[in-house]
């Protein structure tokens, strides 16, 4: 592509970018921490309320679908009202419908307030990553920003289940709902006073109603798809037919996108290789993640009788290898290497943790097998995040910045939702399997229902470790920008062919 006139392409720096970081930060925090903070809480709740069972994975599901529904629409409203005003919008929001859950009497309140918060979520977290995308242009600067941010995004959920634990086991399982509320206060206010937007990163395209429509079913019926798979079984009426209209209306969704003036999602967004490399690989590493936080609660509570606080903390050496993967590593080198040469590896070295993860027993050793498997995790997934965070926005124009950013996020939120699916399906179906070849010679029920939970959970975390490889292979194939130049916008050329020192400053560094 053209080269931009230098004068164009390094604008004097927003002075208070960094100030503004803390702040989106902490939302990016609040809602990551959401997605699992009420996991831990979720049989308090319960009983309180007296939800059935068959209601009790809506209160997880409500959220998912909202969320994951109608991110893809977030980004966009992101672009057209502005980054700033759509991110205090979805933080007031999503502080009303987390109050609304904290005070709920009943089932379908609480439902709501889930649902609702979903719907804000969607437009917080593309608004925050895409505020950050237009604020941190220059190459080490945005290398760190985005360091920091990748880090929140992935230690926020074993943040969750620490904070989820605390909260539910000293105080009440309200609070795992109110704590949102000053985190929403405190950044709202930050927001109103440092943030900043670029005027010209605005997108004053009407909105394309059709997509909307077409990608917020699509999606919803996607991960409800895979929710019933979870309840009713893969080979059910409901769940191929779930499938099949998803398929048919993301289909549809694609068809729309290619004819419309102005598209809810511009496919220069989601074809160029190195955008498409990272939210494949992204949604494949969660599908993992995901599957694994949920096996090691139940296996860390019910298998070797750890109080919900004590798990939270066997999670916090996974947080920090994050931390330290994301901020040190993955920051330090990204101005210096390819982004596919810490995404790769990272995935690798994640997965290794995972493989490690395979060996759990009724006795394992925390210190001697899942502390090192949980810092390996880390350090892999932390190293990994970094860059995909900042390529997920890789040369796409000012006025896409939204739509990208809610990429990044869809991938997660789908992947979130098919790993939960998917891999407590497969552990369901070995748990049975082993149950029944083994109830002849079994001495105790109360043991053979432990060894059998642990076997499932072993099987599960293999599939994961091969989806983490597929993971690595995604990111080493696909991404081929080179490492960012030292004064322009990380991760090279606007048009994906493998960037490299002293290449024009793409159009993203107005």
């Amino acid at each position: 592509m053209p080269s931009v006139d230098a004068s164009l392409a390094t604008p004097t720096p927003d002075p208070r970018r960094w100030k503004a970081l803390i702040f989106i930060a902490l939302a990016q925090l609040m809602v990551v921490l959401d997605a699992t903070i009420v996991n831990i809480a979720l049989p308090s709740a319960q009983e309180d309320l007296g939800i059935s069972e068959g209601n009790k994975q809506w209160v997880i599901t409500a959220y998912a679908l909202a969320f994951g529904g109608l991110l893809l629409f977030g980004g966009r409203i992101a672009d057209l009202w502005g980054r700033k005003a759509t991110f205090i919008t979805g933080l007031i929001g999503f502080a009303a419908a987390s109050a609304l859950g904290g005070a709920a009497v009943n089932t379908g309140m609480l439902l709501g307030a889930r649902a609702l918060q979903g719907v804000f979520g969607a437009l917080l977290a593309p608004a925050a990553l895409s505020l950050l995308a237009v604020m941190f242009t220059e190459a080490k600067e945005r290398a760190k920003a985005f360091g920091i941010f990748g880090a929140i995004a992935g230690g926020g959920g074993a943040v969750g289940l620490i904070l989820g634990g605390v909260l539910t086991e000293y105080m009440d399982w309200r609070w795992t709902f109110f704590v949102n509320i000053p985190f929403a206060a405190v950044a709202a206010a930050g927001a109103v006073a440092v943030i900043h937007e670029p005027a010209e990163a605005r997108n004053s395209s009407k909105l394309d109603i059709p997509g909307v429509i077409l990608a917020t079913t699509g999606l919803v019926t996607l991960v409800y798809g895979f929710t019933r798979a979870e309840s009713d079984g893969w080979k059910a009426g409901w769940t191929i037919g779930l499938f099949i209209a998803a398929a048919v209306l993301l289909l549809a969704f694609v068809v729309v996108e290619s004819k419309v003036k102005a598209p809810l999602l511009p496919l220069r967004v989601v074809t160029e290789r190195n955008r498409a490399g990272v939210y494949i690989s992204l949604g494949l590493a969660i599908i993992g993640m995901f599957g694994l936080f949920l096996f090691l609660t139940y296996y860390l509570q019910i298998v070797k009788d750890y109080s919900p606080v004590t798990t939270g903390l066997a999670f916090l050496p996974m947080i920090a290898g994050m931390i330290t993967g994301s901020t040190q590593i993955g920051t330090r080198l990204m101005t210096r290497v390819a982004p596919r040469l810490l995404m790769g590896p990272g995935f690798l070295v994640a997965a290794i943790g995972m493989l490690m993860l395979t060996q759990i027993d009724l006795d394992t050793s925390y210190p001697a097998l899942i502390l090192p498997a949980f810092l390996l995790l880390g350090l892999g997934m932390g190293t990994a995040f970094m860059p995909a965070m900042s390529l997920s926005t890789h040369g796409v124009q000012p006025q896409d910045a939204g739509v990208a950013s809610a990429m990044v996020n869809t991938s997660q939120q789908v992947g979130g939702a098919i790993g939960t699916a998917l891999l407590n399906t497969i552990a369901a179906s070995a748990t049975t399997a082993y149950v029944g070849s083994h109830k002849a010679t079994a001495t105790s029920p109360q043991l053979l229902e432990l060894k059998a939970m642990v076997h499932g959970f072993s099987v599960a975390i293999w599939w994961a470790f091969v989806i983490l490889l597929v993971a690595a292979a995604v990111a080493i194939t696909f991404i081929n920008a080179g490492r960012p130049t030292m004064g322009g916008h990380a991760g090279g050329s606007a048009d994906g062919e493998g960037a490299v020192e002293d290449v024009p400053v793409p159009v993203m560094a107005h």
